[in-house]
């Protein structure tokens, strides 16, 4: 498999505080839009529970960093609609296409 460079690793952890702050932004709103709606309080409340825990355990909420997880860690978050496959161009050719490679199968 793919090994992470040095500056692919360090760019990985400057920009996924910034991708996971985002993609939490865009989880408030949807909570905010669901709480209010005209639901009965105690079902709006158990369901946000239920959401919350799914939501927890998205990589846009929770990652575990590892150097030589970043090409699955990018592939999970652009799967997972945290960010997008353009997201990652500022990465090397090479982890951009092992990224590929784990998500299609192969090389676009």
């Amino acid at each position: 498999m793919y090994e992470v460079s040095k500056s692919d690793w360090k760019l990985f952890r400057e920009k996924i505080g910034g991708w996971q702050e985002r993609y939490m932004e865009r989880l408030v709103e949807k909570y905010i839009k669901f709480l209010s709606s005209d639901k009965a309080a105690s079902e709006k409340f158990w369901e946000l529970e239920k959401k919350i825990k799914k939501d927890q355990k998205n990589p846009g909420v929770i990652l575990e960093l590892r150097k030589s997880d970043v090409p699955w860690n990018l592939a999970a978050l652009i799967k997972k609609k945290v960010i997008k496959i353009d997201d990652i161009s500022e990465f090397s050719e090479d982890l951009q296409e092992a990224v590929k490679l784990i998500i299609y199968g192969r090389e676009e």
